[in-house]
């Protein structure tokens, strides 16, 4: 599987769209996903909008739950990767990311915000 580091700073505004969410692994046990080292996987849907373009919404798996995300509030995604990958006839990318934390004190936190 190939991974391509992403450079945030050229992403634009990016904000929480759906609160963190533990990844389930098999719906019927409701069975939590985990890294290499055994922590539980989270995700973080996040859009992306830079300037002059749409915005668009990724999903972000990230290694235990991230503190203090809420929908609405800008964040701060930290060695965000990107991963090319292909079953059957299906293919797609999945992001990965080391950390995403609130930003504080910026215009338009929570829900409803401006931005």
């Amino acid at each position: 599987m190939q991974s391509i580091p992403v450079d945030t700073g050229r992403l634009g505004v990016l904000r929480c769209a759906i609160a963190p969410e533990a990844k389930i692994t098999n719906a019927e046990t409701q069975e939590v996903k985990r890294d290499r080292d055994g922590n539980p996987v989270w995700t973080v849907a996040v859009t992306v909008r830079q300037e002059g373009r749409r915005i668009s919404v990724i999903e972000i798996a990230v290694s235990g739950p991230p503190k203090g995300i809420e929908e609405g509030q800008i964040v701060k995604v930290t060695g965000l990767t990107a991963f090319m990958w292909s079953m059957g006839d299906r293919h797609g990318v999945s992001f990965r990311a080391d950390a995403i934390t609130p930003v504080h004190g910026t215009p338009g936190q929570g829900k409803g915000g401006e931005a």
